[in-house]
């Protein structure tokens, strides 16, 4: 049964809700402009960490949309803020990643180290520039015992030309090399969407998680106790769908269908 509570703000995936690497899913100024109309507020969260907030504004620029970087939030920003609480002092880091993993990471006190130089944690994500003997020196060193965190668990990332792998292909061979499993910050842990509601200063009973993943978005959201949205423009589809227990409030073809119904 849905609540009954308004909509007051949504949190919004990103990959597979508002495009497909540099291809837009619908007409993104149309459909924040409808968002505004009816006033309700809106958050970005998403497990890519590839990312900086300030490219991420760049993009939806691209696609004619004005954001606010401040209402970005991705799992390096969660795996940064969960470091953080472990290790308040920060320090050095084994990491596999790109510049948006290193600069939340950096924001929060910690920087990248050699194998060699004692980092406190290994730290990874998606890295487009993967390699063996990256993989090598972080299996030696979860091996020895040093803590493993770990941006989210997307096996796959959704393109035009189809699904390609994403950061939890990574994660499963690291997984594999290790029989370790990571301290995970990004969605489907509630963390990201806990940060979201901070910002919001909102309930969440009356904020909408908006995904494309039933195992992360939907699964991150309904753990938050947020209300949660499927659509079906990205990774998980109708067969998913009537799979998954318990049902998200809503499921809809895409975010333009969405935005009409709630």
């Amino acid at each position: 049964m849905q609540s009954s509570a308004p909509i007051r703000a949504l949190i919004l995936d990103m990959d597979g809700v508002l495009w497909k690497d540099k291809q837009p899913i619908g007409d993104l100024p149309e459909i924040f402009g409808r968002l505004q109309a009816k006033n309700i507020q809106v958050i970005l969260a998403t497990n890519n960490a590839t990312r900086t907030t300030d490219q991420y504004v760049q993009k939806l620029a691209g696609f004619g949309v004005s954001f606010d970087s401040g209402r970005i939030v991705n799992s390096a920003d969660a795996t940064a803020y969960r470091l953080k609480q472990d290790y308040p002092a920060g320090g050095p880091v084994y990491l596999i990643g790109e510049e948006g993993l290193a600069k939340a990471l950096a924001a929060q006190g910690f920087t990248p180290a050699a194998p060699e130089e004692s980092p406190l944690a290994v730290v990874a994500g998606l890295d487009l520039h993967i390699t063996y003997e990256k993989l090598k020196q972080a299996t030696l060193l979860i091996r020895s015992s040093v803590p493993f965190y770990f941006t989210n668990p997307d096996r796959t990332f959704p393109t035009p030309q189809g699904l390609i792998p994403g950061a939890g292909s990574i994660l499963a061979a690291l997984v594999a090399a290790t029989d370790v499993q990571p301290h995970l910050a990004g969605k489907p842990s509630p963390d990201m969407y806990l940060m979201a509601l901070d910002i919001l200063g909102l309930p969440a009973q009356e904020t909408l998680a908006v995904g494309d993943r039933l195992d992360t978005d939907i699964l991150g959201g309904q753990r938050a106790g947020c209300r949660t949205a499927l659509v079906l423009s990205g990774v998980s589809t109708q067969a998913d769908l009537d799979r998954w227990e318990p049902k998200p409030d809503f499921a809809a073809a895409d975010l333009d269908e969405l935005t009409h119904m709630i």
